[in-house]
């Protein structure tokens, strides 16, 4: 079975907030990962966008994408949380479909339920940065909390079906 690490963890108190690295954090069904105002599931909700996951290998595609024509070109490289991600793997490419399970840690379950498409706000990251995340799912994934756990970096990735 493949695995990969857990090399970020991020969240936002509120929309358009800054991103606040994390070491460890919970991570729940009734909320996302603890104190992000996504993944808070509202009455009646889904919850299908309560955590996003962003692979280092996708994010690092894109940037050099953008370098090459340019867009990065005397501007200091922005960080993975720009994308405005929750967590961030390394070393372990998700299936470029929805309805899988991802483990993190020893108990933390997520259901993957869409693709999370680059909004308008990452051209404002870089210049062609949201084009240059809209192939092969490098925007990331989105999904839903199934099982709690308490995730840190350094945790362990893998793919259940």
């Amino acid at each position: 079975m493949a695995t990969g690490r857990l090399i970020g963890i991020a969240r936002r108190q509120r929309s358009r907030a800054p991103m606040e690295e994390l070491r460890s954090v919970a991570v729940t069904t009734a909320a996302g990962v603890q104190g992000d105002f996504r993944g808070v599931v509202r009455p009646g909700g889904k919850g299908r966008r309560q955590i996003s996951l962003l692979e280092i290998e996708s994010w690092q595609a894109a940037l050099a994408g953008i370098e090459i024509c340019g867009g990065l070109f005397g501007f200091e490289t922005p960080a993975w949380h720009a994308r405005r991600a929750n967590l961030l793997v390394e070393g372990l490419r998700f299936p470029r479909e929805t309805g899988y399970v991802i483990a993190i840690g020893h108990s933390l379950r997520i259901v993957v339920t869409m693709e999370c498409d680059p909004c308008s706000r990452m051209e404002d990251v870089a210049q062609g940065l949201k084009g240059a995340l809209l192939p092969d799912w490098r925007g990331g994934l989105l999904g839903t909390v199934l099982e709690d756990g308490h995730i840190a970096l350094g945790d362990e990735i893998r793919i259940e079906r």
